[in-house]
């Protein structure tokens, strides 16, 4: 299975909760309400949930091995950064024409 796309949909610059992320796979299948994460220094990724009458939680997508998880991790982070980037940039283009 081949990431074909990531968007980051929404960054916050409060709190742990960095983005909320989209992921496309194979071109035919996405996967949105990826949210990344920065906690006691170490950034990672909180797949889409839903609340079960109990109060936990339960993941609706969730990769099946510690391989591919990794993988999905590394890219979500690093599309993070980079859009980051890109944000940071564009704010700093805002602020020199006003």
């Amino acid at each position: 299975m081949i990431i074909t796309d990531i968007k980051i949909r929404k960054f916050f610059n409060e709190g742990p909760m960095k983005a909320v992320v989209s992921v496309t796979f194979d071109g035919a299948l996405a996967v949105h309400d990826i949210k990344v994460i920065n906690a006691r220094d170490k950034f990672f990724i909180v797949m889409p949930s839903r609340k079960n009458p109990d109060g936990t939680y339960r993941d609706i997508v969730h990769p099946i091995n510690a391989e591919f998880r990794s993988e999905l991790e590394g890219a979500v982070i690093k599309a993070y950064f980079d859009g980051l980037e890109t944000a940071e940039f564009s704010d700093a283009i805002e602020e020199a024409q006003v």
